[in-house]
């Protein structure tokens, strides 16, 4: 192992250092008038001694308050995630295309390949443990030549990701109150703007306990951890006492290509998405860092611990569903438009019961979007800290007294609002909307892991860490990003063929539109203001 007393040190890449110095030769950190070092917490709220010596590494101002620890934290991610509970709601991806075969052997292979992702991710989370995630470590680790480019681009795709992940929980959330409403009352009209004003109203739901409530949130993330928990068993315990089982061997070995794929293959590839929906995220923790007690060391244990018990979780709850579901056809057809709420009263055969059931998942979805609301916040007033988004100087702003980043909190608000009136129009654009989230993170991720590869193919030093892969550092890596590159093709692919313009998944145009956007903004503005994180790093902590 290697110190050097700073990033622009000899010891530092050389390239790494010309850059950095060329930032920090034009960066004023009082243009425009934005005082970067605004609110700094009392030194009560500034964490450990190590939190401390990386946020002066990193050149940050602790203007947070750090009252997460181990066990909120963990309940945070485990309940944004909410592994089990999306498998459930998103149950008709994964019948239409792959079946209950195609559900339980890809959930597998999607919870072995982001267990390589998400151990990537927290060896770098130990090594910079900051709010900015994804694009602070993409602007420490690529190529110096490519680093201020590319950190703002996955700032872009963090951000779209994010923003439009609490449009998602919140949909999933308002629309089940309308399947539980068509169930209940045979009269109801089913009108997409009741939707609309659903997922607006959880959504303020959220707000409120991100705001007024955000000082006790680390208690309540513990609590709701509880409720993800509990919620999981009452509706197992349920399906498993109450139901007919399927024979195992069908359920193992049966693949279903309802959507008229070319092979079972192909379909049972495109049906993973709700299974990688159910376990992709796992970076929320990341971006609630700089509020976390010794974070460089909680956050990779809380972040490994989450994925493996969401995914221990998740596991039980699809094994049930497969051996319980009863009739395919019958429950797709539906006229709730849920799968899983047809089996629940095919179940207990009693509207009370289906509304218990039903319920527990409208209060963990909602917790979920609680969660969610805290990370896109804070990803976005990292972001707005580096000047990489308009309005960066009112969006960065922390309030006096409260700590919290209440303009990004409130932007997520207009965001998520604007977002849902897509519905209105038309559940194809939304869905393409809601397809963002997992191609955003998606990139965010095989760019971040692809540089730090890169730099150790090249026998570059990498900062020290308190969580490290050590000698398996490099086939962690890799076997990342060999999972990462075919999901995220797939991600792109419609349900069904033959494909007309309502089916069509137009994630693919979306994407496009936000990486064009963010470029051209790059080109005529950004590069102008936007101050690439490793300019301020100050380490003296590098290994080979």
């Amino acid at each position: 192992m290697a110190a050097s007393s700073s990033a622009s040190d000899a010891s530092a890449p050389i390239e790494s250092k010309m850059v950095a110095e060329q930032v920090r030769a034009t960066y004023d950190p009082d243009e425009d008038g934005f005082e970067m070092a605004d609110g700094a917490v009392p030194k009560r709220w500034q964490g450990t001694a190590a939190d401390r010596k990386d946020m002066s590494q990193l050149g940050r101002v602790q203007e947070l308050r750090r009252n997460f620890q181990f066990l909120s934290i963990l309940g945070f991610g485990c309940t944004l995630i909410a592994t089990w509970e999306v498998l459930v709601t998103t149950l008709t991806t994964s019948l239409t295309d792959g079946g209950t075969a195609g559900l339980l052997w890809g959930f597998i292979i999607v919870c072995i390949g982001f267990s390589f992702v998400y151990l990537s991710i927290a060896e770098m989370a130990s090594m910079a443990p900051t709010s900015g995630g994804q694009y602070h470590w993409v602007s420490e680790f690529a190529p110096p030549r490519a680093q201020k480019f590319l950190s703002y681009i996955v700032g872009w795709l963090c951000f779209t990701g994010w923003q439009c992940a609490i449009t998602s929980i919140t949909f999933l959330a308002g629309t089940i109150i309308q399947g539980l409403i068509v169930l209940n009352n045979p009269d109801y009209v089913y009108q997409r703007y009741h939707g609309t004003l659903l997922i607006i109203a959880i959504t303020v739901f959220a707000i409120l306990f991100n705001t007024v409530l955000a000082k006790r949130l680390p208690l309540v993330e513990g609590l709701l951890l509880v409720l993800h928990v509990l919620g999981l068993f009452a509706i197992i315990i349920t399906l498993w006492v109450l139901s007919p089982t399927a024979d195992a061997y069908d359920v193992w070995t049966q693949f279903t290509n309802a959507g008229n794929w070319n092979s079972d293959g192909t379909a049972t590839m495109v049906g993973l998405l709700s299974p990688i929906i159910s376990m992709i995220g796992f970076d929320c923790a990341v971006h609630m860092s700089e509020e976390v007690k010794d974070a460089g060391s909680t956050l990779p244990r809380a972040m490994l611990w989450s994925v493996g018990f969401n995914a221990a979780l998740g596991f039980l709850m699809a094994v049930t569903l497969c051996f319980t579901l009863g009739n395919v056809d019958e429950i797709l057809a539906t006229t709730t438009g849920y799968p899983f709420i047809a089996i629940f009263y095919n179940t207990t055969q009693s509207y009370a019961g289906t509304n218990i059931l039903v319920l527990i998942l409208i209060l963990t979805l909602t917790s979920a979007a609680i969660a969610e609301v805290a990370t896109a916040s804070r990803q976005l007033w990292s972001f707005a800290r580096d000047k990489g988004i308009p309005g960066y100087r009112w969006i960065a702003h922390i309030t006096p007294g409260w700590n919290i980043p209440l303009n990004a909190v409130l932007v997520s608000l207009v965001v998520t609002s604007l977002l849902s009136l897509i519905n209105i129009g038309s559940t194809a654009a939304l869905n393409a909307i809601l397809a963002l989230t997992t191609c955003s993170l998606l990139t965010s991720y095989m760019i971040v892991i692809g540089c730090v590869v890169l730099k150790r193919i090249r026998g570059q030093p990498l900062p020290g860490s308190r969580f490290s892969l050590g000698r398996w550092g490099m086939l962690v890596n890799i076997l990342a990003m060999c999972y990462l590159a075919p999901i995220f093709v797939f991600s792109f692919f419609p349900a069904a063929t033959p494909v007309t313009p309502t089916t069509m998944n137009w994630a693919i145009v979306m994407y496009a539109g936000i990486l064009g956007f963010a470029t051209a903004y790059y080109f005529i503005w950004g590069h102008k203001h936007y101050v690439p994180p490793v300019a301020l790093v100050k380490r003296d902590n590098y290994e080979q």
